[in-house]
């Protein structure tokens, strides 16, 4: 057993071991592959410069500004939503309907974003464009709607499970106090669940900046910096998506690999930041 154990242990480190290397790996081969661009004036001139392959620019800002634009607008409107749903379910719904609501949630994360993106085409985009936008209605407002629903089930599983982990203890001790059902939600357990709370956004967050068909169908794919939510706007994946079948050799084909750079810094930054918060609470009991 013992051997046993050492050999699965040795294996073990050994995958993960190897999947740290390849994607450092990845890392290092898009830097390559973007070399020829950086030459022109380094990553920081790519992250001011607009896109213009006619006169021989071709930064990447419009695309930064979109995505960021994008991605917050879909947090922004799914946040206060998923939490609504969430303390539907842990709280407010009948006892035997909460299972069934978390499950039909559950249900939704495996949607694919193909199916929402011909769902917007066909029923957001038409209202948005008789009634509030105006224009052809494919803008970040459009883009950013679909995708708040598309990330909504994510935030409303992860603040479910931080909800249901505070300790039931509180609660009980609270509604002896005379505490209403809100008053114990409120009081007792978004102060303890905000951890998890802020896992789910962050998640929500890196999903939202990744979806690639939304971005693509819906937000209209403008190449120019937006102003307003009712702009055209292109995100870091839909420009991915849209010059791969460039000319290989080309300064514009090789501008997807500085996409592709940003977007594994940006998941980078949110893993580590849930790594991070992943040990506060073992400080905190600590």
């Amino acid at each position: 057993m013992a051997i046993l154990s050492r050999t699965l242990e040795r294996l073990f480190f050994l995958a993960a071991a190897g999947s740290a290397l390849l994607t450092a790996a990845l890392f290092l081969l898009l830097v390559h592959l973007a070399l020829p661009l950086f030459e022109q004036g380094g990553l920081l001139a790519l992250l001011r410069s607009p896109w213009d392959p006619g006169a021989g620019l071709y930064g990447i800002y419009p695309m930064v500004v979109g995505s960021l634009s994008i991605a917050f607008l879909a947090l922004l409107i799914g946040f206060p939503l998923s939490l609504g749903g969430a303390f539907f379910i842990t709280t407010f719904a009948p006892l035997p309907l909460r299972r069934p609501l978390l499950n039909l949630v559950r249900l939704l994360t495996g949607i694919p974003t193909v199916v929402y993106s011909f769902a917007a085409l066909f029923l957001l985009v038409p209202f948005m464009r008789e009634h509030l936008t105006g224009g052809a209605g494919l803008n970040i407002l459009s883009a950013a709607l679909m995708l708040a629903l598309l990330i909504a089930p994510t935030m409303i599983i992860f603040f479910v499970d931080a909800i249901r982990r505070v300790p039931s203890s509180y609660t009980q001790a609270a509604a002896a106090l005379g505490g209403s059902p809100a008053q114990r939600l409120v009081y007792i357990a978004l102060p303890l669940a905000w951890p998890g709370i802020l896992n789910g956004l962050l998640l929500a967050l890196g999903r939202a900046m990744g979806d690639t068909m939304i971005s693509l169908m819906i937000a209209g794919n403008a190449v120019a910096a937006p102003e307003s939510v009712t702009d055209g706007a292109r995100t870091l994946t839909a420009h991915i998506a849209l010059v791969i079948a460039a000319d290989v050799s080309s300064l514009e084909f090789q501008s997807i690999f500085a996409c592709g750079i940003l977007l594994y810094l940006f998941t980078a930054i949110l893993v580590l930041t849930l790594r991070l918060l992943g040990r506060l609470p073992e400080r905190h009991t600590g």
